[in-house]
């Protein structure tokens, strides 16, 4: 793929269906993420409003078509966390390793920098070497492991947290 010729833009309510095909795709045969059962279509266009349109949600593109999408989400509830972000990210089937997952961060990760975020963390449920590799790639360091975090397919598994400083401290 001429990942040259990518095109990494905020992501629009036209995407929605091209985003839920590829996390449906992870939901239902992958670990990736702990969601046992894929949302329909509305649910998750409800879901990613609030992403698209209170924090910063991408996709990225080629020739029109929808190859992966990313946003940054609230860490935890509690006010002190506010200048700290939780990744997602997704590529599209058979994508991986192509520099789709490092176009999109390196969109986005800028954006949350600018919006004030000074902390990205990203949970990655494990085994998952390509999701691992892309975030030792664009900057991330492992902090520490979660054991037995998530059960799903029969069996555990950790989730290895990675840490992304953004910015030295919130604006004024």
């Amino acid at each position: 793929m001429q990942t040259e010729s990518l095109i990494v833009r905020p992501a629009r309510e036209s995407d929605v269906p091209s985003m839920h095909e590829i996390y449906r795709h992870y939901v239902e045969t992958t670990i990736v993420s702990f969601e046992e059962t894929a949302p329909d279509l509305d649910d998750f266009a409800a879901r990613l409003c609030k992403y698209r349109n209170g924090w910063a949600c991408v996709v990225a593109e080629l020739g029109g078509k929808v190859l992966g999408y990313a946003y940054g989400g609230p860490h935890r509830e509690r006010a002190a966390y506010r200048w700290s972000v939780e990744m997602t990210i997704y590529v599209a089937p058979g994508l991986q390793r192509q520099g789709v997952g490092r176009g999109l961060y390196r969109v986005l990760l800028p954006m949350l920098a600018d919006a004030g975020y000074c902390n990205a963390y990203a949970g990655i449920a494990l085994p998952n070497p390509g999701s691992v590799g892309l975030h030792r790639a664009v900057g991330f360091t492992p902090i520490g492991t979660f054991p037995r975090e998530g059960h799903k397919f029969g069996r555990w598994h950790d989730v290895m947290w990675f840490h992304l400083p953004l910015r030295e401290s919130p604006p004024d």
